[in-house]
């Protein structure tokens, strides 16, 4: 018995190597520069038309409101009203993992949990609120 294990580690082993030996595929290096400068001109493309997009939304609520300044208030209040809502949902699932996961074992987590999830919900509400809020006293207020 001992002696068949012995054979078959030896064979195992031997076809281990055949298997490293033969499952090798060499790789030549090519030049690729054509690719490299594609993709270096496709991105410089798309952050020149980003760009482009958010100046003519800015313009846009710059005309709008009819002052630069308010128009770029309003601008950046709208972008926080957008991104709030993502770290929003990760800062409640977060959260509720301090409250209902790691709470179970621990009472004083628990409650940080919930203070955190207050704390989160409200700034989301306020960051969904404050466009309209700034949109209803300067354009309804000023004329």
């Amino acid at each position: 018995m001992e002696g068949a294990n012995k054979f078959m580690k030896k064979v195992i082993t031997i076809l281990f190597i055949f298997l490293i030996i033969f499952g090798t595929v060499s790789v030549y290096a090519t030049s690729n520069t054509q690719n490299v400068l594609t993709s270096e001109t496709t991105a410089t493309t798309n952050l020149a038309q980003l760009k482009d997009k958010a100046l003519k939304s800015l313009e846009e609520y710059q005309e709008a409101y009819g002052d630069n300044t308010y128009g770029l208030a309003a601008y950046l209040l709208n972008i926080i009203r957008i991104y709030s809502i993502p770290f929003g949902f990760v800062g409640i699932v977060f959260a509720a993992i301090y409250r209902y996961v790691i709470g179970i074992r621990r009472l004083d987590v628990q409650d940080k949990g919930f203070g955190v999830l207050v704390a989160i919900i409200t700034v989301m509400v306020i960051c969904q609120v404050l466009p309209l809020i700034f949109a209803i006293v300067v354009r309804g207020w000023r004329g």
